[in-house]
Formats: structure tokens, sequence, C-alpha cells
């Protein structure tokens, strides 16, 4: 048998991976096997773009895989990993041989388990199954839209929905949107932003139950008895890493599949990539799992070059992004609860950078319409350089000429 590689999962991670190996000259077989039945695509504009054209993007044209001789293989369930035999067993019994296995399996919604969930209109954003469902529902003049969740995807839909002309009400649980992933700073000025552009925002608010009339939902029921009344509910309180399959075939797993920073498990025929993974990251302790399209490329060039036996490719520093109305969101590192944060320039005039520090030492950066911040930053962070807390905040002053010494060894 030709040398084999299966990769399980139909997302940006696999598809870079499978791309990558024929640009690198790997010359066996590669196979994708996709549970959905839409061509791969890229999932951003799913919250982003919602009702513009170009929302459904595909990652590759249709003839990418046979001009690259790729096998892809939509509809396709795996039920289990036979470790022993090196096949995957696909739902109905057929099995596949891989001499490489590569899980990039993804993540899942997380759901809301109270009464009503199952109501008509009560909806998750993952696939572009998903977002169609969505958009039908707000394509109706003076839809209703309540999003239970303050994280990125439920901000990003709600910029998309008021400016389409939805009546739109976020309800989230903790004090503040973005409360686990963002600085105050920023929550403070999104929060002030989307209210401006007329969404109603609702913290420190528990769902209890979705009302409904003729099976479809009507209302959402808050913890003091108030209700909302709606006629599509988005529910986006987060995802969880789809890691069944390597739970069941035993590899290492907590909240996702454990890798180190090569993208392999603890099986040496098998690497794990994309959201489904916990990985080591930086300066952060353990590991974590990063949910970000920057961090499937990344593992997916670190995969590649085991499989090819090619040099590691460098680390490279966690970076995110959110689009929200007129507002360009670029986070470079990972925000860190205790960190100092100085600001550059004023939020109220909608650009501005909340730099995170440790003792001068920048570890994140969160930065609105301001995409010179955001590069300095990734350098800052890159090179463990210490700043002068004043400097940095003095717009007169480049961050680089905030740079007091130079870089530190990091263990």
């Amino acid at each position: 048998m030709t040398d084999r590689v299966v990769i399980v999962g139909g997302g940006h991670a696999g598809v870079t991976l499978a791309a990558l190996l024929r640009q690198s000259g790997y010359d066996g077989e590669v196979m994708m096997m996709s549970a959905e039945d839409d061509a791969p695509y890229h999932r951003p504009p799913l919250s982003k773009n919602l009702h513009e054209p170009e929302a459904e993007q595909p990652l590759r044209p249709d003839h990418f895989w046979s001009d690259h001789d790729l096998v892809l293989r939509l509809g396709t369930v795996v039920d289990r990993i036979d470790r022993v035999r090196h096949e995957v067993v696909e739902v109905g019994g057929r099995r596949v041989g891989y001499d490489h296995l590569v899980l990039a399996t993804g993540a899942v919604p997380r759901s809301l388990d109270v009464p009503g969930a199952e109501l008509e209109g009560v909806l998750t954003l993952r696939t572009l199954g998903h977002a169609r469902e969505l958009r039908g529902f707000l394509a109706q003049p003076g839809c209703r839209l309540v999003v239970v969740g303050g994280g990125y995807i439920g901000l990003e839909v709600a910029a998309m929905a008021v400016g389409a002309g939805a009546e739109v009400t976020i309800l989230e649980r903790e004090q503040r949107v973005l409360a686990r992933v963002a600085s105050a700073e920023l929550s403070a000025f999104l929060t002030e932003h989307h209210r401006a552009a007329g969404t109603t925002i609702v913290t420190g608010v528990e769902v209890t139950c979705f009302e409904g009339s003729d099976g479809r939902v009507t209302s959402v029921v808050l913890g003091d008895g108030t209700s909302v009344d709606c006629d599509v509910v988005l529910v986006g309180i987060g995802a969880l890493p789809l890691d069944d399959l390597a739970v069941s075939a035993g590899l290492q797993c907590s909240e996702g599949i454990l890798v180190d920073n090569s993208a392999r498990t603890d099986d040496p025929s098998i690497m794990a990539i994309g959201d489904v993974t916990r990985r080591p990251v930086g300066m952060l302790p353990g590991r974590s799992r990063l949910e970000s399209i920057p961090s499937s490329t990344e593992q997916a060039r670190q995969a590649c070059s085991v499989i090819m036996g090619s040099a590691p490719p460098p680390s490279e520093v966690p970076w995110f992004w959110s689009d929200q109305g007129d507002l360009k969101i670029k986070i470079a590192g990972v925000v860190r609860a205790g960190d100092s944060v100085v600001l550059r320039n004023d939020p109220a005039v909608g650009r501005f950078a909340a730099y995170h520090h440790a003792d001068g030492i920048v570890t994140a950066a969160e930065t609105v319409n301001s995409s010179g911040d955001f590069m300095a930053a990734k350098k800052l962070i890159g090179s463990a350089m210490v700043i002068d807390p004043t400097l940095l905040a003095n717009t007169a002053t480049s961050p680089a000429q905030a740079i007091v010494t130079q870089p530190q060894v990091r263990a």
C-alpha cells in the first residue's frame, strides 16, 4: 500500500494540511473525510458577513482536489479508530487504513440545557447549514433576534443583524460581555459601541427557559421572571472540542486532544490540529485550546513537518480577529487575568490599543482599528523585550521607542 495520510475533518486546519503536504512534495495518498455535505468553506464569514454574498466562501475551488490528487469524501462519518490495525472505521463498517492519521474534527457549539431548547428558532452557529437557517429568519422584516451569550460570535452577529434592520437583544450571564477573554477596557468600549448602534445588552442575567407557540420560539424567560419576546434565538455560549473519537480510542484528552508543540498526540501515528486540540502556547502554563484560524494554520504546518521529516516551523505569536460593523478588532497574544493594561489613544475616538504586560513584558494587545499597534504588539510579544509603560502610553512615541531592555530569555 502507498503511504497514506488520512485527515478526519473538513475545516481550515485539515484543508491547510492537505495543501501543505502537496506543496512540500508529499507523493503518497491524502484522504480527507468530512462529516458535512458541503465542500470545505471559510467559517469566520458565517458570523461576520452573514448577509453578504461572500458569506459562503469555499476554502478551495472545486478543481483543487483533483488538480492536486487529493481524495475528498464528504458526508463521511468516522465511528472509531482501530489503533492496532492503523485503520479508521466509518459508520457502516467500512475500514480505511492509514500511515498517518490527523484528527481535525474541530468543535461543536455548547448547548443551553433549559426547557424549550428544542423549539424551532433556537439556533447555534457553527456550520454553513446553521448560517443558512439563521439567515432565513433574519430576512424577515422586523425580525427580533435574541443572542444568548456576549462572546465574539454573538457580538459579530448582533452587529450584522442590527445593520440589516433586525431588533437585537444580547443576554449575558456575566457582569460584562467578553468577561473571560477580553479586558474590562475593551468590554466597556464594545458595550457602548453596540448600544449606540441600537443593540440592547443586558448583563448579569440567567436564561431559565424558552417559551413558544406551535413549536416555535416566541420568548426567552430570565431568572427574575422577565420575558424577552423574539422571533429567533442564537445561543452563543462557547464551543466544546469534538474529541469523542480520540477519547474512545484512548488518546490523552482533557477538554480537547492533548498535543505537543509539533501537533503529536501520545500515539506516534496520530496527530491532531485545530480547535479540537489543547497545545503548548508561549509563556502560558500547561496547554491551552485556541479557537482561531492562525492557530489552525500553525498546527497544520507542524503536522506537515512531522510527516515530511523536515525542520519544525518557528513558533508563532497567537492572534485572533473580530469584525463588528465598522470595527476591526485584532488581538495579539492571550489576555490573562492580573496583567497590567496600558491604553494607547482614547477609545472614544474609535481607534485604540490596550497593551497587556507583566513587569514590562508585553503579553497581549487588544487593538481596535489600529493595525500598526497590532503588528508592533506581535513583535514585542515574540521578542519578550521590556517596555516602559509610560512611554508606551504616550502616542508621541512609537511602541518600539518604549523598549528599555534587550530581549529576555524565556524558560
